[in-house]
């Protein structure tokens, strides 16, 4: 092995009689690279957005979720929340309430969804560090409620944090007959916001936080929850707790963990990752016909070395391996030279921020990237596979014609 790596690399720097040999081992080169160049950097890309949203949503989204399977609302059973607070991983839970509505502030009016928390809401999830404008505080010592819509919300209605006007919030009436007077068949309340929250434009323009004792009087539903939001300690376990919160909560209910709340956007997440992965490995197949080209000019240039070295004792194996550690060499220089290329780029772009959004809504500017061990791993694996094929097959198919041809002719 060490003689036929030898000569590959002695054939693969040596100045070759045709001008075009070289050209085009340069070319293989840099085609391999860029290759790999390309599928590390959009790999990181991808795993910035990945992390970027998945942040996005751990803001809004608990640990843990229970829901019902059927209905809107369910009761909260005492006997199976104390049950849940001694579940081992769980941290805290907090209980929700949602229902759509109506709001005016002033002459504006727009439809949202109001949803009522407790006090143990802020200690599920991240919100209050989601702060646009203000605090999240639900209530003041004093026992006043405040309410906290999104920005999209707020900028619609024109809201600020000035506790002189209120903001008004209609519910249709469960158990109101017909009147003829509109407003009779509303549930109406007034409530001050204390702040103003920005998460994602979705949340956004879709959510408004009340206490839940105000949001049950304004639905006139006084026992009953949407759901129950739960965080884990640091060292749970999510399957084993998720495991062991539905044994309590049967099959009438819902328990997901965050990856099931938002299970679409992940499934499409990493159907895309992998078809822009195999785009770019078909891309580097193609650029892998280069190194084809480039071995059978070699071996066809290399006829009368391949008689020598069949002269000297050197069986069919050792000539083969010469031209299958040639193209290899190609790939590995060429894998080398793209990752290299891709980690400055994606360290570059992490430090500097290079490249940037064009649009000024995005809570980031620059395009977010991570780099994870696991892609410096699979993409070279993948380009040195291509690579050893594309190497293989024209050194096979070749030596062996012109070894036959040799023998025949001795």
């Amino acid at each position: 092995m060490k003689l036929s790596l030898y000569i590959a690399k002695r054939y693969l720097f040596a100045k070759k009689s045709r001008n075009a040999i070289n050209v085009i081992s340069a070319v293989s080169v840099a085609g391999v690279a860029v290759g790999t160049l390309a599928l590390i950097t959009i790999l990181s890309v991808f795993n910035g957005l990945e992390t970027l949203v998945s942040s996005i949503f751990n803001t809004f989204d608990p640990d843990l979720k229970i829901t019902p399977a059927e209905g809107k609302t369910f009761i909260a059973d005492t006997s199976r929340l104390k049950m849940l607070a001694n579940v081992d991983g769980v941290a805290c839970y907090s209980l929700a309430l949602e229902e759509n509505a109506l709001l005016k502030y002033g002459e504006r009016q727009f439809i949202a969804t109001i949803k009522g928390v407790d006090d143990n809401y802020s200690n599920v999830t991240n919100i209050d560090s989601s702060m646009w404008d203000g605090v999240f505080s639900l209530r003041s010592e004093n026992g006043r409620q405040w309410a906290i819509p999104g920005i999209g919300i707020a900028q619609y209605l024109g809201i600020r944090i000035n506790f002189i006007e209120p903001l008004f919030i209609y519910v249709p009436r469960k158990t109101g007959g017909s009147n003829l007077n509109p407003e009779d068949a509303f549930n109406r309340r007034f409530i001050f916001p204390s702040g103003i929250f920005q998460i994602e434009q979705e949340y956004d323009s879709k959510y408004i936080y009340v206490p839940i004792d105000f949001a049950r009087e304004l639905i006139e539903n006084d026992d009953g929850v949407s759901s129950i939001e739960v965080k884990f300690t640091m060292e749970a376990d999510v399957t084993s707790v998720q495991k062991n919160v539905k044994k309590i909560y049967d099959k009438d209910f819902v328990v997901q963990n965050r990856f099931e709340q938002q299970e679409i956007f992940y499934k499409v997440m990493r159907s895309e990752r992998l078809a822009i992965f195999f785009i770019l490995t078909l891309i580097l197949i193609i650029a892998s016909f280069n190194i084809m080209g480039s071995l059978t000019m070699l071996i066809i240039e290399k006829e009368r070395d391949i008689e020598i070295l069949k002269s000297l004792g050197a069986d069919n194996n050792l000539i083969q391996k010469i031209f299958i550690f040639e193209g290899w060499l190609i790939s590995i220089i060429g894998a080398a030279g793209g990752i290299i290329l891709g980690f400055i780029i994606c360290w570059l772009q992490q430090t500097y921020g290079i490249l940037k959004f064009q649009s000024d809504t995005l809570i980031i500017d620059t395009y977010p990237v991570v780099m994870k061990l696991k892609d410096f791993i699979i993409v070279p694996a993948t380009v040195l596979l291509i690579g050893y094929w594309a190497a293989w097959y024209p050194v096979r198919f070749l030596t062996k014609k012109y070894l036959n041809k040799n023998e025949k002719q001795i």
